[in-house]
């Protein structure tokens, strides 16, 4: 029997008038759609984003991914996820996996694809792209994100603040993800270098939960939520 095509449908930040005609088509006709699974009862983003255009028949697979950094832990999961995947796709059933954003953009796609694509060379891959979240926080202040020979820097996790400054001297415009856990020392940083009226926090881009936070100067302490980023334009 031939297998299934997987597809890597990313499906935008959060509102669902952001996907592109393609992923809509093909979100609507594959028999079954996964996404990653939210916490506890709770549907996580892609599913909420994609929730209102799928169909009864439609099989859904929600798949766990933890939110932890050991390596062990994230390949079981993965490996997991991929058999879980596979049972579908080897009885010839397409699969489309929605992941918010764009799924090649540190999406949870390119490890589910990565670890079906070992164990399975021959399955076909179709990648979708899609809306990411720096484009839709620039969008949602009304800012481009880049202009002329501006140069972009983007930090997918903020551990050090030498990793700030070193982005700050190689680009004009800098985006930090995945950043809430060390917001306060990035916002005295940016004090320090008098960037604060140049920098804007953005938490739920495009969804109706949106909160844009600007100037800085009046929020040295925020408690934010995971899809949250910073922008920088120095």
């Amino acid at each position: 029997m031939t297998w299934g095509r997987l597809y890597g449908i990313s499906v935008g930040p959060g509102d669902p008038e952001l996907l592109t005609l393609k992923a809509l088509r093909i979100l609507q006709t594959v028999p079954v759609v996964a996404y990653p699974a939210g916490k506890g009862d709770k549907p996580g983003l892609a599913e909420s984003i994609i929730q209102t255009y799928l169909a009864p028949e439609q099989i859904r697979l929600p798949l766990r991914f933890p939110y932890v950094f050991e390596s062990e832990t994230l390949a079981e999961a993965w490996e997991a996820a991929a058999r879980e995947t596979f049972l579908y796709l080897s009885q010839g059933l397409d699969v489309g996996f929605a992941c918010e954003g764009d799924g090649g953009f540190y999406g949870t796609f390119n490890y589910l694809a990565q670890t079906l694509s070992q164990n399975y060379p021959e399955l076909i891959i179709e990648r979708l792209p899609g809306v990411s979240s720096p484009w839709a926080a620039a969008a949602a202040l009304g800012l481009p994100l880049t202009l002329q020979d501006q140069r972009l820097f983007i930090l997918p996790a903020l551990y050090h603040a030498d990793d700030l400054d070193a982005a700050l001297s190689q680009a004009e415009v800098v985006v930090l993800l995945k950043f809430r856990q060390v917001y306060s020392q990035v916002w005295r940083r940016l004090q320090a270098l008098d960037l604060l009226q140049r920098a804007w926090v953005i938490e739920w881009a495009t969804t109706p939960r949106q909160r844009i936070y600007h100037p800085l100067t009046a929020y040295p302490e925020l408690k934010l939520s995971y899809f949250s980023l910073l922008l920088i334009q120095t």
